[in-house]
């Protein structure tokens, strides 16, 4: 015969498993209730894509030291920024290709940033003659801006050295963004985010270049 202690101690066990049983039932079917209902309102729809549009791009050419403009259709974003690295990238992409007119290794992640600030406006004071004195035609735009273009260190050291060379580079770059952005007037380089000197040894990277001393183009192709 079991004694009636254990008989007791033996149903509080049988009561407690159960009720331990019928709480983690819940736990469980709860639990699979909220990740249902997390898929139930997670989104479905893919990111959007920005539209595409025709970007201008002057595409410099070795053979002959000129540039010629290209239109390419592009997802461009809003932003103007974002925008700017957007048609630059694409420029490099097809400088980086293998059958390129101006070969310069690195491609769109060349890179790194575009930031577009005000230009400063200008005002200037009368000389002793009496004539008025005029700030350059493109500090007199209003609403200009300079792009301040953030290469990578990785495309300024891989980079062809050679006056020509980095010239045609840096030309194009500048001419590609006053034709997709005509507010941008001046452009300045950084290269990691820190000045430098030159590109690869000649082109003069501490200089702000004006879009309007970009070499001119002759002739479009797609």
């Amino acid at each position: 015969m079991i004694p009636r202690h254990q008989t007791i101690l033996f149903i509080v066990l049988l009561v407690a498993s159960l009720v331990m049983g019928v709480v983690l039932w819940q736990l469980r079917d709860h639990a699979h209730h909220r990740m249902v209902q997390g898929e139930d309102t997670a989104p479905t729809r893919a990111p959007e894509v920005a539209p595409s549009e025709q970007a201008t791009l002057l595409v410099a050419n070795d053979a002959d030291g000129s540039m010629i403009t290209q239109m390419h259709s592009l997802p461009l974003p809003a932003d103007p920024g974002a925008r700017a690295r957007a048609v630059l990238g694409k420029l490099l992409d097809l400088y980086a290709a293998h059958d390129a007119t101006h070969p310069v290794p690195g491609g769109a992640a060349s890179i790194a940033q575009v930031f577009l600030l005000p230009v400063p406006a200008v005002t200037s004071s009368a000389p002793a003659s009496g004539k008025q004195a005029s700030a350059p035609k493109d500090q007199q735009q209003t609403g200009a801006e300079l792009a301040v273009v953030n290469l990578t260190g990785s495309f300024a050291a891989s980079h062809p050295s050679g006056l020509e060379t980095e010239t045609l580079t840096v030309q194009s770059i500048c001419g590609t963004l006053h034709a997709n952005l005509p507010r941008v007037t001046q452009i300045r380089f950084l290269v990691d985010g820190q000045p430098r000197a030159t590109l690869a040894g000649h082109a003069d990277l501490t200089r702000t270049y004006l879009a309007a001393d970009t070499v001119p183009v002759e002739g479009t192709r797609p």
